[in-house]
């Protein structure tokens, strides 16, 4: 359990990659992480474009300049048609595919590749450049790749609130 934590820790937003190419196994450890999340009702609602090509990538960072330059960008959305819907209405798509990021990040870290959350795009604009169907929900773009040997992480990375602030027995 200890190296999980380790993990965990170290895991940072790289912002700066450098553009040797990320090898078909290990993307492919990072996809099936990503498979295999937990979601609920195990209804897997969860779908992933690789966006590799310099189209594909061109159309990302036409939407946003938080790409990085990494040499891929996952775009990761849920299906609506798909998600589990609770008796309140409400859609656990978006829960479902952010746990899987969560994995997918993690397993990038453990093979020795950068990650970094983005959200910082209209949505509205992204899912019209990547054609997206209406039952596709886009949840968050994630540069992925090589960490350039000056990625460092961000200086609040390591600032975290007191666990007493964050949790509460009952």
């Amino acid at each position: 359990m200890d190296d999980f934590l380790q993990l965990a820790k170290d895991r940072h937003s790289v912002r700066l990659f450098d553009q040797r190419k990320i090898e078909q196994e290990k993307l492919d450890k990072i996809l099936e992480a990503g498979r295999v999340a937990p979601t609920a009702a195990n209804f897997q609602p969860q779908r992933i474009f690789v966006l590799e090509s310099d189209e594909a990538l061109a159309q990302a960072k036409a939407v946003t300049p938080f790409c990085f330059n990494a040499p891929m960008v996952l775009l990761i959305c849920w299906d609506r048609n798909v998600s589990w819907k609770a008796i309140d209405g409400h859609d656990s798509g978006v829960v479902d595919a952010t746990i899987a990021i969560t994995q997918m990040m993690l397993e990038a870290q453990d093979l020795g590749l950068g990650t970094c959350w983005v959200r910082g795009y209209d949505k509205r604009v992204l899912d019209k450049v990547f054609g997206l169907p209406e039952n596709l929900e886009s949840v968050a773009l994630l540069p992925i790749g090589y960490p350039d040997k000056r990625s460092k992480p961000h200086s609040v990375h390591y600032s975290r609130i007191p666990i007493e602030d964050m949790v509460s027995y009952l």
